[in-house]
């Protein structure tokens, strides 16, 4: 989506709303897709006294694999965004103001695709107290026990064979 800012941006206290659906289903993260439907963008571009200043919120479901159990689950996520927009920069670049075009016209398509991708976690857990696969079987200890043979200290190997022993 062009967002054309001239219109407001000679005139202080305007305000420019503006809400898409943002088209993320190319995108690949850690080897999948998150974003198969597609993100609601939704803002305004404020002109405060002379400074264009744009609020966003990013909203969508993400299909995730848990990072610890590897079950695939979904998960909402949201992101507010607030940043200034300048036609023009006296001394070059900044990081916190985004530049827009010469003609007056803002990309918001690339911009809230960079907002939203960077503010993707790069842990995914289906829970906090996920306890993940077992590194010897590989069983989902979420669903069921370890069924690995508990291995005996060998220094202690001989008492475990007089435990074995008196129980049988």
């Amino acid at each position: 989506m062009k967002l054309d800012l001239k219109q407001i941006a000679s005139q202080p206290g305007q305000t420019l709303p503006f809400a898409f659906p943002l088209d993320l289903s190319q995108l690949e993260w850690n080897g999948m897709r998150p974003a198969p439907q597609p993100i609601q963008v939704e803002g305004t571009v404020r002109n405060m006294a002379g400074a264009l200043v744009l609020n966003a919120r990013l909203t969508g479901t993400l299909a995730l694999i848990c990072d610890r159990c590897a079950k695939p689950f979904s998960r909402e996520k949201s992101v507010e965004y607030e940043t200034l927009l300048a036609m023009e920069l006296e001394n070059g670049e900044s990081d916190d103001i985004v530049l827009v075009g010469r003609d007056g016209v803002l990309d918001l398509d690339e911009l809230m695709s960079d907002v939203f991708i960077l503010n993707l976690d790069t842990k995914n857990l289906c829970s906090e107290d996920c306890k993940g696969l077992c590194p010897g079987c590989g069983v989902n200890l979420n669903e069921e026990p370890c069924r690995c043979k508990k291995e005996v200290d060998p220094r202690l190997a001989k008492l475990a064979q007089l435990l074995e022993q008196s129980d049988g």
